[in-house]
């Protein structure tokens, strides 16, 4: 059981707090304040519908908007769009990601613009402390207006029907209600459509795409650092002076994370020893001037990723504190308005712009791996394929580097961006849509991409190491990591299967937080 995460309208979630209740097992608490603010919106909905005519309350969804629904169907239309809207296709969600866009979902109706009961908040409460998981489809949503499939799965949960993952299986709704003693939700006034009507699936699955991105550019700059250990390259790359003079933060935040990591190392070379002393009369030299870009231009490739993922959680805390329904009610200047809240144009761009950067990152840490297997790259100071067996009878990692090459391709396929793919639908009434949950997926499947690449680079850097006999000369940070993997990935020579030991690597690199 974790710590209680306090939720103030106020404050709003931080993605710490989103880290934590995925993560650490916190628990979310609705404040005073919070639900106050909820049945304020709902109290003044409640009594400034009864003689007007409210999109989504009266009339009916989307083209059938022009028509109006007699007041003994009112609480019908609410049930028939959640379930006539349960389409989706497709794998389902795994549970971190449903119960991101729960939050995100619940974060939206704590705005108090949705006129939504606090039952209903409440259920949505239990529902993501207690892990009750409703069955979401991957594939539905055409971003706008936002995710109307895939909430529409979480709705049909909330009114007790479907079916939801509880204690890691799947399970008819009505049976996991009854196991926590929960009650389904029973509408009021407008809680259908409120639910499913909004970009919070999106920016559920863009919200653990963060975490993990943020995670993986951790690793990408410890692998670059261990990598120029294992070259042995000038330490200059990562000069606050040489640094400094582009101003672009990201790489200065990348050169100086790479410094405090490789502090104390006892390979990496000093210029202003072999070079500028005056001492060396090499006329070819043996070892590189300059090395490979891939190791000299850390900063540079990975300072865009380190800016892109700041500016992608901004978007997205953004999006996340903020009402992303339609209509939006609001009890402060007693009207009700009619927008488009629900598109999700921010989400989209943003996933697009990350799923890019990720694979930029990918792209490097394959060159660093292709520089560790080809020995003529690498100037014979490593065995082809850090094979650390019998050359000819032995094969070290040399196939693991056909999964790195074919996923990295993959991911550079799957950059191609959603954001300008809108296709009309719904009678042209969504006449331009973001594709945001398509493109928030794809990103997904190339931040998992990345951690599989990822995987294979640190087996091939600490058989590097092993081979070099370098261990005792790494950085502190970079000698604890090799130590850490060498507990559950031990040295090797002999060809065995090495499946279970990339999912092994995976594990490890995706739960353990630099």
């Amino acid at each position: 059981m974790g710590n209680l995460i306090t939720y103030l309208p106020e404050k709003g979630f931080s993605l710490n707090d989103i880290e934590q209740l995925l993560f650490e097992e916190n628990k979310i608490k609705l404040s005073a304040k919070s639900i106050q603010k909820v049945n304020h919106c709902y109290t003044f909905l409640k009594n400034y519908s009864k003689d007007k005519i409210i999109y989504g309350i009266n009339t009916g969804f989307g083209p059938m908007a022009q028509y109006r629904v007699d007041d003994n169907h009112l609480k019908q239309l609410q049930y028939n769009i959640i379930r006539s809207h349960s389409t989706g296709a497709g794998n389902p969600l795994a549970p971190i990601y449903v119960k991101a866009s729960m939050i995100a979902r619940l974060s939206t109706f704590l705005q108090g613009y949705s006129g939504v009961h606090t039952d209903l908040v409440n259920l949505i409460t239990e529902f993501i402390n207690r892990d009750v998981y409703p069955y979401i489809p991957e594939h539905g949503s055409v971003g706008a207006s936002g995710d109307l499939v895939q909430l529409a799965h979480i709705a049909l949960t909330l009114i007790g029907e479907g079916e939801v993952f509880y204690k890691g299986k799947l399970t008819p709704t009505v049976e996991a209600l009854k196991a926590e003693k929960l009650k389904p939700f029973d509408i009021h006034i407008r809680e259908g459509l409120s639910v499913t009507n909004g970009t919070s699936v999106m920016t559920g699955i863009g919200l653990v795409n963060l975490i993990y991105s943020k995670r993986l550019l951790k690793w990408a700059i410890l692998a670059s650092v261990m990598m120029n250990e294992i070259a042995s390259s000038y330490d200059d790359l990562m000069s606050p002076v040489l640094n400094g003079a582009k101003r672009h933060k990201g790489q200065q935040i990348v050169a100086k994370m790479m410094r405090e990591w490789s502090a104390g190392n006892k390979t990496m070379k000093k210029r202003e020893i072999e070079l500028y002393d005056g001492g060396n009369t090499e006329k070819i030299f043996k070892h590189k001037v300059q090395p490979y870009y891939s190791l000299r231009c850390v900063p540079q490739v990975l300072g865009p990723v380190s800016d892109e993922i700041e500016n992608a959680e901004k978007v997205l805390i953004n999006e996340l504190n903020s009402a992303c329904d339609n209509p939006i009610i609001d009890p402060q200047s007693k009207y009700v308005y009619h927008g488009g809240n629900f598109h999700g144009d921010y989400i989209s761009f943003e996933m697009d712009k990350l799923k890019i950067a990720v694979t930029k990152m990918i792209m490097l840490i394959e060159r660093q791996l292709n520089y560790l297997f080809h020995n003529r790259i690498n100037d014979n100071i490593l065995p082809p394929f850090v094979n650390l067996g019998a050359l000819g009878l032995n094969y070290g990692l040399q196939a693991s580097q056909f999964t790195a090459t074919s996923t990295t391709a993959e991911c550079q396929t799957l950059s191609n961006p959603m954001y300008v793919h809108s296709i009309p639908n719904n009678n042209d009434n969504q006449d331009i849509v973001s594709m945001g949950t398509n493109s928030a997926l794809i990103a997904k499947t190339i931040v998992e991409n990345g951690y599989q690449v990822m995987s294979i680079h640190f087996m091939a850097i600490v058989q590097a190491i092993d081979y070099l006999k370098i261990q005792n000369q790494l950085s502190e940070k970079t000698h604890a990591v090799y130590n850490e993997i060498r507990s559950f990935f031990p040295i090797f020579a002999d060809d065995t299967p090495k499946y279970k030991d990339i999912e092994m690597m995976k594990n490890y690199l995706t739960t353990k937080n630099l």
